[in-house]
């Protein structure tokens, strides 16, 4: 027998005794219980999982900016892009830093850059004059502006805030409307918006990838580059450190304005961008990427193919979209249903196959996901229920190699928000921050064993409890290198109970539990850790994230239908030490 395959088989034997000596010790007790006439405890509840990770070296390696994150231009028409230099929307963010901040969306394909100060001074007077010039109000307002680091940060009166969440409001029902028809209107970015823009992703340690308009062509249908070159040249005069698209979920073009890109025209269109980027000499280094293809469907896989076979690879990692469910859904069940969450598995592996055959050394990112489709879904996709969604995304997209994921979207759009109207984090938001703060980019492979139901026949048993581990983030403090961080959901209505084997067996862990908080359960918008509700204490302070200590050898209890981070603290694990 070969040496190098001795410590898998050793490892296997060990978690087969240690599980069977598990199983007769439970058993014993609760044939026990049961003839001393207690209630015999239930399958579920005597389930018990052993779990072991391999320390010697990462599966993957991912992009320090793994969890990134998008706004989506429909702020320049609701007007909250003036609110992006708010003080607490900037902390918020920076929580989150470093990542990138994708600005792009549908809109993306119906902007137009005008090189003007101030637009609204040319709108003229109206009943409702005050709203339509907030850039005025906000210029007036930029007196009182904090300076931290050369950042304009701003705190808006709660009487602005008030009548901009008012026409937001209205807003919302014309933008939402135009996505359910596919007919777009033109968006309008000047050059005072795009400085507004940058302020918000320079303050808040993001570096900003701006989306170019793909659908402004010549009449042969080539790309016209007119409007994304001023854009550049005003930019580059600017020393704005961008990073560039074109174009969003081209795929999709003929349902939205009559008029298809095909594969080898939009790999052209790609290669122009790259020329005009290395003429405007301040971007001649500076990344691409694409081609942003919608969910990899028959056509959009055949797109995304030609579009890799004609010098795509041009691009410096290939983007695509995800979304899991569409406005159909009505009920928090969906959220938590295991076929669901595995859609995404199959969906990575398609992309991957075809970016493995044209250019195999090219990164690969999950741009624009979120929970829902069309912004999501009220009292649903922006509640606990939607972090199942989430997590599951991050942990899948890592252990496949995914090396950023851009989460749809950071602040205002619809209801897939991570903060919202009031500047108030979402339950997504606070589990996007434990795992900026705990999850580093080295992945590692998970052991798992424990009781298996018996499938019935016909039937799938899909597994409700999902795991995965990466070498702990090298930018907390509070750990040394060699830390291991785990993530779990656990989807069962009932507890869980997980032993650490092996490597893991007989260490210090930190527990981060987050649950629900409040009567609404699932349904809540609020969240605890630990038992503690989540907020914050104030406009630039977050609360204290305290880890609840579990004395080495105690078994993890994961409560039904919750989410949990545990930190392995000095396991010295050689693939997290470098």
């Amino acid at each position: 027998m070969p040496r190098r395959f001795l410590p898998q088989i050793l490892f296997g034997l060990s978690l087969w005794l240690a599980f069977t000596a598990q199983a007769l010790i439970s058993s014993a007790a609760t044939h026990r219980r049961h003839a001393a006439g207690g209630k015999r405890q239930s399958f579920l509840e005597r389930t018990l999982i052993l779990l072991d990770v391999s320390t010697r070296s990462p599966v993957k390696v991912l992009n320090d900016n793994f969890l990134s994150l998008q706004v989506d231009p429909s702020i320049l028409k609701n007007g909250w892009l003036d609110f992006l230099s708010s003080k607490r929307l900037v902390t918020l963010a920076r929580g989150l830093s470093p990542a990138y901040l994708r600005f792009g969306g549908k809109r993306t394909d119906f902007l137009q850059f005008h090189n003007l100060k101030n637009l609204a001074k040319f709108r003229g007077p109206g009943p409702d004059y005050y709203l339509k010039n907030y850039e005025d109000d906000i210029v007036r307002s930029d007196i009182a502006l904090d300076k931290q680091k050369g950042c304009k940060l701003a705190s808006h009166p709660d009487m602005m805030l008030e009548l901009q969440r008012e026409k937001a409001a209205q807003m919302q029902q014309v933008l939402l409307k135009e996505q359910l028809s596919n007919l777009y209107s033109d968006v309008t970015i000047t050059a005072r918006s795009l400085d507004k823009l940058y302020n918000f992703a320079d303050c808040a340690g993001l570096h900003l990838i701006f989306g170019l308009n793909a659908l402004h062509r010549n009449p042969d249908n080539s790309w016209n580059a007119s409007s994304a070159l001023s854009l550049l040249k005003y930019s580059a005069g600017k020393k704005y450190n961008i990073s560039w698209e074109l174009g969003n979920e081209p795929n999709s073009y003929r349902s939205m304005v009559a008029r298809s890109v095909n594969s080898t025209r939009l790999a052209q269109d790609h290669i122009l961008l790259k020329t005009l980027l290395q003429s405007v000499r301040y971007y001649s280094r500076a990344n691409l990427y694409g081609p942003n293809i919608g969910r990899p469907r028959k056509n959009a896989i055949l797109l995304l193919d030609g579009f890799m076979k004609n010098g795509g690879s041009v691009v410096d990692a290939v983007t695509w979209q995800h979304y899991y469910i569409d406005r159909r859904v009505t009920k928090v069940e969906d959220f938590m249903k295991t076929r669901l969450l595995d859609t995404l598995t199959d969906q990575i592996n398609k992309v991957l196959k075809i970016v493995k055959i044209h250019a195999p050394e090219k990164r690969v990112w999950l741009g624009g996901v979120g929970p829902a489709w069309a912004g999501g879904i009220n009292n649903l996709s922006d509640t606990f229920a939607a972090g199942f969604l989430w997590l599951n995304t991050l942990g899948i997209s890592a252990m496949q190699g995914v090396d950023v994921v851009l989460r749809h979207s950071f602040f205002d759009y619809g209801y897939s928000h991570l903060v919202d109207q009031h500047f108030n984090p979402l339950p997504d938001y606070w589990l996007s921050l434990l795992f900026k703060r705990l999850v580093g980019p080295r992945v590692l492979a998970v052991h798992v064993a424990g009781l298996q139901r018996k499938p019935r026949p016909g039937k799938v048993i899909r597994d409700k409890l999902r795991i995965y581990a990466h070498c702990t983030s090298f930018h907390n403090h509070n750990y040394v290198r060699g830390s291991i961080t785990i993530y779990i959901i656990n989807l069962h209505r009932s507890r869980k109970k997980i032993k650490l084997a092996g490597t893991l067996r007989n260490k210090t862990v930190h527990q981060y539990l987050l649950q629900p908080f409040g009567a609404d359960g699932l349904h809540s918008k609020s969240v605890q850790l630990n038992g503690e509700p989540l907020a914050m204490v104030d406009s630039d302070t977050f609360p204290e994230l305290k880890p609840r200590t579990l004395r080495a050898g105690r078994t993890i209890a994961m409560p039904p239908v919750s989410i949990g981070f545990y930190v392995i603290k000095n396991i010295n694990a050689y693939a997290c030490r470098r």
